[in-house]
């Protein structure tokens, strides 16, 4: 791990920043997979008021009707520790990269998901 996990980044990969009272974290979303599971992060296109990473994400429910959506909820919920409730979509409800928002105290979560940066 490097020396910068408090601020979103594990040898300067950026893919989440505190903000208010959580966090937001970019996410790389496969719908239709195998299994549900965090990949760990990966590189992604320069996106304005994006970080310049993503956490991917696969999860085994389909993109329809919103089921990916919701597995992806349910997964970051149960990998952070959190209620479903505490986790919104902000941006990529219908794309395969989402910006979510997650209440919490930062320097809890920014811990949980140094762990998931190398999943």
């Amino acid at each position: 791990m490097g020396s910068n996990e408090s601020d979103g980044q594990r040898d300067g990969a950026q893919f989440w920043t505190e903000h208010g009272a959580g966090v937001r974290i970019a996410l790389k979303v496969r719908p239709g997979a195998r299994r549900s599971r965090i990949r760990g992060i990966q590189p992604a296109a320069p996106r304005p008021g994006w970080p310049d990473w993503r956490l991917g994400v696969e999860v085994a429910a389909p993109p329809e009707d919103g089921r990916a959506n919701e597995a992806v909820i349910a997964l970051l919920a149960d990998a952070l520790d959190v209620r479903r409730a505490d986790i919104e979509i902000l941006s990529g409800q219908t794309s395969r990269e989402k910006l979510v928002s997650v209440a919490g105290v930062p320097s809890a979560l920014g811990s949980r998901l140094a762990v998931l940066a190398v999943a």
